[in-house]
């Protein structure tokens, strides 16, 4: 045995030293940290000058984040940390700011009943690759809603989108994604709830997402969302407030210069969504369009326009008019793209209208979507002229 023992101690000795005389040697993956964020400005002058000095019309949800006009502002702070290997990421997104607490309303509100320093996160994930095809990531990720995100330096317009304002933000949880190839993956995935750290109720949403690139330069997104987001009755469970989006996104590089977008979204939800009630009982729906076409002139100089259409007759999503009454808006956006410092300063000048219903009834004249100089409520429409840089790193 003593015997059989020291030949393999020898044999494991001779094998160990020839590995190390050997030349090729196997490189130790060590991992990879990053760092990036960006920081944004804004001034945004409003044709109304609306007495309160804010863009937000009658709901106070006109504008996601632009919120101020006649001020220069501050938008987001972001500051992102990865730490990467073969089949490892590891990020921690933070943002700080108006726009972040914007963003993370839903944290407002700690375990504590206080302040919450969850205001801070916009996210925190972990992704494992666990083969060449499929990965899982779990934690407080970005929504696969939509087609802008909160980050200013990746859409090409400043001011956020009506559908952008009225769907999720983020979601925490966990998700997983297949690759057929590279031009066709599934994700699906569980989560807590909508825009929350924290569940309200017992039950879990379902996401989910299909990717497909039917041609070059072309991308198609066909997403989706089916939570219950009631707050539980007295025996804790949630009987109503079922929430779904279905969503397509879609981006075609049709030349290498001329680009276009399309994303288009409906929702619906029962009347104890979070203990909100739309104007309609039962089940309320939203629906909207957008499109995106900008073209580079140059390399620094681009010009780009957006049409949206955001229809909330039913009320429910917080966009209302005076009456508290669910209503509809046209929206067209048009931004100048200017890249300097290296492409590191963004500087984009917008001009932006946005055009509402007018309200049935008695005493219109003073019960429309926005103020005026006096803070009477008198415009249906509101045209503003702003400026933002944005400097990413």
């Amino acid at each position: 045995m003593k015997k059989t023992f020291l030949l393999v101690c020898c044999s494991f000795s001779f094998l160990l030293s020839k590995a190390q005389d050997s030349t090729e040697t196997i490189p130790e993956n060590k991992g990879k940290f990053s760092f990036s964020g960006y920081i944004d400005t804004y001034y945004s002058g409003n044709f109304n000058n609306p007495l309160s000095r804010k863009n937000l019309g009658a709901a106070g949800t006109a504008r996601v984040f632009d919120q101020r006009s006649g001020q220069i502002s501050l938008g987001l702070v972001q500051t992102k940390i990865g730490y990467s290997t073969d089949k490892v990421d590891a990020v921690f997104d933070l943002t700080f700011g108006p726009n972040a607490d914007l963003g993370n309303y839903a944290n407002a509100i700690g375990p504590l009943g206080t302040a919450s320093s969850a205001l801070a996160i916009k996210q925190a994930y972990i992704n494992w690759r666990t083969s060449d095809k499929f990965s899982i990531m779990a934690g407080q990720f970005g929504t696969h809603i939509g087609y802008e995100v909160i980050d200013a330096p990746v859409n090409y317009n400043y001011s956020l989108s009506n559908l952008f304002n009225n769907g999720p933000f983020y979601h925490t949880g966990v998700k997983g994604t297949y690759a057929f190839s590279d031009k066709a993956s599934l994700m699906l995935g569980i989560v807590n709830n909508v825009d929350g750290w924290q569940d309200n109720n017992k039950a879990k949403g379902i996401i989910g997402q299909l990717f497909f690139a039917p041609a070059s330069g072309w991308n198609v997104y066909l997403n989706g969302i089916v939570s219950n987001e009631a707050n539980p009755d007295s025996t804790g469970k949630a009987v109503k407030g079922m929430y779904s989006v279905f969503d397509l996104a879609t981006t075609y590089q049709i030349t290498e210069k001329f680009f276009m977008g399309l994303n288009a979204a409906i929702g619906s939800q029962k009347e104890d969504f979070q203990g909100y009630a739309p104007v309609k009982a039962g089940t309320s729906k939203w629906s909207g369009v957008a499109l995106y076409t900008n073209y580079a002139f140059t390399g620094k100089f681009g010009l780009g326009a957006r049409y949206e259409y955001f229809e909330n007759k039913d009320g429910a999503r917080a966009l209302r008019n005076f009456n508290q009454i669910g209503t509809s808006v046209n929206s067209i956006t048009v931004t100048a793209n200017i890249t300097a410092a290296d492409g590191n300063l963004l500087i984009k000048p917008e001009f932006r209208l946005d055009s509402y219903a007018k309200p049935g009834g008695a005493n219109t004249a003073e019960q429309q979507q926005f103020e005026d100089s006096d803070g009477k409520f008198t415009k249906s429409s509101q045209a503003t002229l702003g400026l933002a840089l944005i400097y990413k790193f």
